[in-house]
């Protein structure tokens, strides 16, 4: 089947307090989004990636199509307001019945097992949620105090989120509302439940300085020699 990834790269990157979008900014020289988009281009023979980045950074994403991949596989689109906006922009470019991930630009560390997991499970079951278990403990706030969960009954939810386009297309036509934090939450409220898989640990959000650090060295850990 088709595959689209939707790489979503719409934001500006504020908690990292610099003046380029995170995307953007240089991971062992080369930009993170390089390696987002590489993995799922090397993930499938077939991958088709839609770039959605902020209006003003349009030129600067197709630098790095132009220095690095094969253009014909990747089309660019501007950001919404919100993610929402910004994913159902990306969706308005996908042309056929497809497995769509819909991902992070900025979870550079995806591995090609994780691609491939949640398209198995898309294509089996409509939909594919990486999801890992919480380490911490987890308190839900109440109006007075707050209240232990059960932390086993917790996941942390990553992307790809990955769908069949016959789930999100329609799904993605519904009005928006404030709780749409991911498309699984879009998903659920046009009336269809998420199948969960399996995350990474590794599979880590760039959000502050600390998170470049830790994603260079987890990738030179990656590229160590294995030991026979």
């Amino acid at each position: 089947m088709k595959k689209y990834a939707v790489i979503v790269a719409g934001g500006s990157g504020v908690r990292m307090g610099g003046s380029v979008p995170k995307q953007f900014l240089l991971l062992k020289d080369k930009p993170v989004l390089y390696y987002t988009v590489k993995a799922f281009l090397e993930a499938y023979a077939d991958m088709q990636i839609i770039m959605v980045l902020p209006v003003e950074y349009t030129d600067m994403g197709r630098e790095i199509i132009d220095a690095y991949f094969d253009k014909e596989r990747i089309r660019i689109t501007a950001g919404g307001d919100t993610r929402f906006q910004s994913v159902k922009n990306g969706l308005a470019l996908v042309e056929e019945e497809s497995v769509i991930f819909v991902h992070d630009g900025v979870r550079c560390l995806i591995s090609h097992d994780l691609i491939h997991s949640c398209y198995e499970t898309a294509a089996a079951t409509g939909s594919a949620i990486p999801a890992i278990a919480s380490k911490d403990s987890v308190r839900l706030l109440q109006e007075e105090g707050s209240d232990a969960v059960d932390r086993n009954r917790i996941r942390l939810i990553q992307t790809p989120q990955t769908f069949h386009s016959k789930i999100l297309l329609p799904a993605f036509q519904i009005d928006y509302k404030d709780k749409f934090t991911d498309e699984a939450t879009v998903v659920e409220a046009y009336g269809l439940k998420v199948s969960l898989v399996e995350g990474e640990e590794n599979n880590i959000k760039i959000t502050r300085p600390i998170d470049l650090l830790i994603a260079e060295k987890l990738l030179e850990e990656r590229n160590l020699p294995t030991s026979t």
